[in-house]
């Protein structure tokens, strides 16, 4: 498979600052469990590039692919609580 580059993203993004922010989003969703829309085995942020290389992913239709999970579920994948709960005292 040949390797995505920067001017292939650049084809379908405005600037490289666009770039960045959307491979980082799309990169963001895939680690929490979003579905990758291209066959890959590679780490997230590659995976993000490939999609917006093939123009699978834009600013327009990116809200579309999260997931809708359970907080607890990507709390135990990832370790991180996702919210803080105060006791009522």
């Amino acid at each position: 498979m040949a390797r995505v580059t920067i001017d292939d993203c650049l084809k379908k993004v405005d600037n490289r600052f666009s770039l960045i922010h959307l491979a980082a989003a799309r990169a963001r969703q895939l680690k929490r469990g979003s579905r990758a829309l291209v066959p890959n085995k590679n780490k997230f942020i590659v995976i993000a590039l490939r999609e917006i290389a093939a123009g699978l992913v834009t600013y327009d239709n990116l809200k579309t692919f999260e997931q809708d999970g359970l907080p607890e579920e990507a709390e135990l994948r990832y370790g991180a609580p996702l919210r803080i709960e105060v006791a009522d005292e």
